[in-house]
């Protein structure tokens, strides 16, 4: 196994226990400053996405997954990588949730992506895949390293990465 695959499947591990780990336990039972952090985090992404989306907490933590595992699923598993470290924990271990690295990366278009985006989302009220779209990814182009950004961004297909810049350039008042 190649030092690539192992180190992706460690990040999985601990993406998948943190997850469960925080099934058990609430933000003041865990003192410890990188779990606060995280929730603190992850929490002001949902509410960013719950104001972008005009949905609760647990519609906008069902498009966060979604449109994440998609995204992770169309890029390099170098970069795939890449992109989970820059996540915060607790959003990182839904990022890998379901992860398989060697069916990286998957080859698919613009209409592709939405199509699965429409169907991850076909049992949640009311969002549009062009609308979960947008938000993630003027989330991620807020929050996260330009320059992994654009990384990311160029490793997809051109209709998609366009979409991508489009809603980058409507950031400041779409999320």
């Amino acid at each position: 196994m190649t030092a690539t695959r192992l180190a992706a499947r460690r990040l999985i591990g601990m993406g998948l226990a943190a997850i469960q780990w925080f099934r058990c336990m609430t933000m003041s039972d865990a003192g410890l400053a990188v779990f606060d952090k995280t929730l603190q985090t992850t929490q002001h992404w949902l509410d960013e996405l719950c104001s972008a989306l005009g949905e609760s907490r647990q519609v906008a933590w069902k498009v966060l997954s979604v449109v994440l595992h998609i995204l992770r699923d169309r890029l390099p598993l170098d970069l795939a990588a890449h992109l989970g470290a820059m996540l915060p924990l607790l959003v990182r271990g839904a990022y890998y949730d379901q992860f398989v690295p060697n069916r990286l990366p998957f080859k698919g278009g613009f209409d592709a992506f939405v199509d699965e985006v429409a169907q991850g989302l076909a049992r949640t009220r009311g969002v549009a895949p062009h609308d979960a779209m947008r938000a993630v990814f003027a989330l991620l182009s807020a929050h996260l390293d330009r320059g992994q950004v654009d990384k990311v961004q160029h490793a997809l297909p051109a209709d998609l990465r366009q979409f991508w810049l489009n809603a980058r350039a409507g950031s400041s008042s779409a999320v």
